[in-house]
């Protein structure tokens, strides 16, 4: 295989769960040789490397330089898991209900949902690394205004569809 990064074969099985998602991020955080010589930065946007793929899930590398942001976003129907292995990240989360900032040091898992709306940024003074899991693979990824009446009211919307009986 011309990439073999991508394609694990020493995992028993491949992971369904939360939890085996949870562990495959942590194992992959701790592997250090693995993710580490991949990791490149750019000045202009983030920088994003695909490092694993499975059925039903996919592993992203991204590296952030200072002042670098993801914008407030949503994953669309993916879930995931997102670890940070180096440096910090700040992410501000704005539901229905308000808006919540937390800081991101390494060592530390985030679960997120379908639908979970959030903005991630390195406003650090040094560069971060981050590695994280969506499942169903990504495959879209809706952007929101900045502004906060902008945001909350489309968490409010998204909540709303969420919630909804098809």
């Amino acid at each position: 295989m011309a990439f073999p990064h991508l394609a694990r074969t020493d995992l028993p099985a491949h992971p369904t769960t939360l939890g085996g998602y949870a562990r495959l991020v942590r194992e992959i955080a701790a592997d250090r040789d693995r993710w580490e010589p991949l990791v490149r930065y750019d000045a202009l946007t983030r920088w994003y490397s695909r490092l694993e793929t499975g059925p039903g899930y996919e592993v992203w590398l991204l590296s952030w330089l200072p002042g670098q942001s993801s914008g407030f976003h949503d994953h669309g129907r993916s879930s995931g898991v997102m670890t940070v292995v180096r440096g910090e990240l700040t992410e501000r989360s704005l539901t229905a209900g308000g808006e919540g900032s937390r800081a991101l040091a390494p060592g530390g898992l985030r679960v997120f949902s379908t639908g979970y709306l959030h903005e991630m940024v390195n406003a650090s003074l040094e560069p971060a690394v981050s590695i994280h899991l969506y499942t169903p693979g990504l495959v879209e990824m809706n952007q929101y205004p900045a502004s906060a009446d902008a945001v909350a009211n489309a968490a409010a919307a998204a909540d709303a569809g969420r919630h909804r009986v098809h």
